[in-house]
């Protein structure tokens, strides 16, 4: 069985070696065929604190690390520009 990746932005990293990562998905609407966005929010295990807020990353998905967190951050894919 092939594992699930999603690619999503981090939206909190005030936990320690946990970050929080909305998936945005786009589908469309099986009876008014409008475009309708849902946004879906995994809590990933970051061993090396190395996300920030606004960066864009791929998860994994693994064994249950604790409750609610059963994602590993695979990659950064892109920096969010940090302001000085």
């Amino acid at each position: 069985m092939s594992k699930k990746i999603y690619t999503g932005e981090v939206i909190s990293d005030k936990m320690d070696k946990t970050v929080v990562v909305a998936v945005k998905r786009l589908f469309q609407h099986p009876k008014y065929k409008k475009t309708v966005k849902r946004v879906a929010r995994f809590k990933a295990h970051d061993e090396d604190n190395r996300c920030r807020i606004g960066d864009s990353v791929k998860i994994i998905e693994t064994r249950p690390l604790s409750k609610e967190k059963r994602w590993v951050v695979l990659e950064v894919l892109d920096r969010a520009a940090r302001g000085g």
